[in-house]
């Protein structure tokens, strides 16, 4: 394993330690309220260590400028 990926599995279980420790806590309303950040944390732990890339504008049709101002032509 590469310096890069133990430093994230790393980051990811003192998060999830962290998670742990505040439901024990009896704080759920904090750990409810973070769980959709969490569950970007791990889509993007798995992605980088998966190697995968965001998808670019051309790859998905949409014009960079378009992209860039987040919005699509309709179809």
């Amino acid at each position: 394993m590469s310096r890069k990926q133990v430093m994230t599995v790393a980051v990811l279980v003192v998060v999830f330690a962290w998670s742990t420790v505040m439901t024990v806590l009896g704080q759920l309303a904090a750990v409810a309220t973070l769980l959709p950040s969490l569950g970007l944390l791990v889509q993007q732990i798995v992605g980088a260590l998966n190697g995968t890339e965001p998808r670019s504008p051309a790859a998905s049709g949409t014009p960079p400028a378009a992209a860039a101002a987040g919005c699509e032509e309709p179809s």
